[in-house]
């Protein structure tokens, strides 16, 4: 059985739903640090002129846990986003199969990230096709702080393999916590996919916000996820690249 777990981001780039695919369950870490300026509250979606952020405004301070991050009040962001996404894809060919579900999202009053990005999440990965049971770190608690923590929450789903984006070993993650846990230690692999997007004259732009995939491909959007990841056995020689645990 092997367990993924990264922070709650909003609307997910490819690379965070294509490490889903290759996963049994998957772990939301709300009770990590936020990180300002990260992915946890914006990402990018396809414009004529290349990309933009989509972004979520959220309280001061944001020195605290994800989960505990509330959103700005009195901003109009819900409409904003919802427009900028209307016009950008209303003409992409498997926008109107998805769009509604996404827009009642923005029809509710959201006042913290984490739930608002967990709805995402569970929406988008309905859409995609993908089932792995989907649980909140902050639900299972333990006692340890970093690999160990992850190991910890590894054994209390019953992993017997955990799934890592390549970034996390060059940076925190402590392969050898893993191996004592007797939990084999998989790398996440990804090779961005090319396909048609709206906009061809501003490029192609890899990586960016899930729907840009699932509105311009529709059904074979699970497949372009699979098909750029690869699971390969952790490696003391190291991968490059990868954002999040």
């Amino acid at each position: 059985m092997i367990v993924a777990i990264h922070q709650p981001h909003y609307l997910p780039w490819l690379r965070y739903f294509g490490k889903i695919a290759c996963c049994d369950a998957f772990v939301l870490l709300d009770d990590a640090q936020y990180e300002k300026n990260g992915f946890q509250n914006r990402n990018k979606i396809k414009t004529p002129d290349g990309w933009t952020y989509l972004t979520v405004p959220v309280s001061k301070p944001t020195q605290r846990p994800i989960r505990e991050i509330a959103i700005a009040p009195g901003s109009d962001w819900r409409e904003k986003h919802r427009r900028a996404l209307e016009l950008h894809y209303r003409k992409a060919p498997a926008f109107e199969r998805y769009w509604s579900d996404l827009a009642a999202l923005y029809e509710q009053e959201w006042t913290h990230l984490a739930p608002l990005a967990r709805a995402q999440i569970e929406l988008f990965l309905r859409q995609l096709g993908l089932n792995p049971p989907v649980y909140s770190s902050s639900d299972l608690p333990t006692s340890a702080t970093g690999t160990e923590r992850l190991v910890e929450l590894c054994r209390a789903l019953g992993a017997t393999a955990y799934l890592t984006g390549a970034y996390a070993l060059a940076g925190y993650l402590e392969p050898e916590r893993f191996a004592a846990a007797g939990i084999r230690l998989l790398v996440h692999r990804w090779t961005p996919p090319v396909y048609p997007q709206r906009y061809p004259q501003a490029g192609f732009v890899p990586d960016l916000a899930i729907v840009d995939l699932l509105w311009n491909e529709g059904d074979r959007a699970r497949d372009h996820l699979i098909a750029a990841s690869q699971v390969v056995p952790w490696s003391p020689t190291g991968i490059e690249g990868d954002h999040g645990v």
